[in-house]
């Protein structure tokens, strides 16, 4: 598998800033009080923290707490400095190799788990280093079997294709379930919540799938070609997303399903 790592457009990804954070919003609802108050303020550290426009969210919530927003991304991290303040910074980190520098009273991610290579077998590390009463609560996509990406694997494998994007890194999610037994199994000490959700999503514009892929499913791909060679595979994979999300009247229906956990360590 070709590890390079993608060159992200912060721009491109916020184009559907709106519907990107609901998930997120949804996700922050379950999250149970964190610990932390008097002489410890909470510490909240943020995985895949990309252009930092979730943070406000986080601040929201818990106003007094010192957050550290992480991403490999040098892009998204020059985007999220405008976030950056007395309790609030940003540090480029690779999750793969991340070493937690606990305690934390809250890990959370949010669609970027799907790009870190078996990125379940990290979860003993970061639980160990979550507090007494801590939270672990990601959200990632679970559509990889949607046409969007069924149509993107497809067209990368294709004669075309598959020389130059045949090895390219691809997202990858657990099902609900298996995000459930395999936290479940770290310890007795630890609640367990998880559950997915279907977003029907009416888009608007033109193309509007290959917009929105373009700033997530499509990076990959768009960092291991030559801008002659995006060009042309983006005119094959738009002609391809129009057929199987046809405009309709109001605009052009994008299911999405997302995958979201919460996991709460006890006292």
């Amino acid at each position: 598998m070709d590890t390079t790592t993608p060159t992200w457009d912060p721009e491109q990804y916020l184009r559907h800033e709106g519907l990107r954070t609901r998930p997120v919003r949804d996700l922050l609802a379950r999250v149970p009080e964190l610990p932390g108050g008097p002489g410890r303020p909470t510490r909240i550290v943020d995985l895949g923290c990309g252009a930092g426009n979730l943070t406000p969210l986080l601040t929201a919530r818990w106003p007094e707490a010192t957050i550290t927003g992480l991403d490999s991304s040098a892009e998204m991290l020059a985007k999220a400095a405008a976030y950056a303040g007395d309790r609030v910074s940003f540090a480029r980190a690779d999750l793969a190799d991340w070493i937690p520098a606990g305690p934390y009273d809250l890990i959370f991610s949010s669609a970027t788990l799907q790009w870190v290579p078996g990125h379940a077998e990290l979860f003993p590390a970061w639980l160990a280093a979550l507090a007494p009463g801590g939270v672990f609560a990601f959200t990632l996509p679970g559509n990889f079997d949607a046409p969007s990406h069924v149509l993107l694997r497809d067209l990368c494998d294709s004669p075309r294709w598959r020389d130059r994007l045949g090895p390219v890194r691809r997202g990858h999610a657990l099902e609900p379930g298996e995000y459930l037994e395999r936290l479940s199994g770290l310890g007795p000490g630890l609640d367990v919540d998880a559950w997915e959700t279907t977003y029907v999503q009416l888009l608007q514009g033109s193309d509007p799938v290959l917009s929105w892929t373009k700033g997530t499913a499509l990076r990959p791909v768009l960092t291991v070609l030559s801008p002659t060679e995006a060009d042309a595979f983006l005119v094959e994979y738009g002609a391809l997303l129009r057929e199987a999300y046809p405009e309709g009247p109001h605009g052009t229906v994008f299911p999405f399903r997302r995958i979201f956990v919460v996991a709460h360590k006890s006292e």
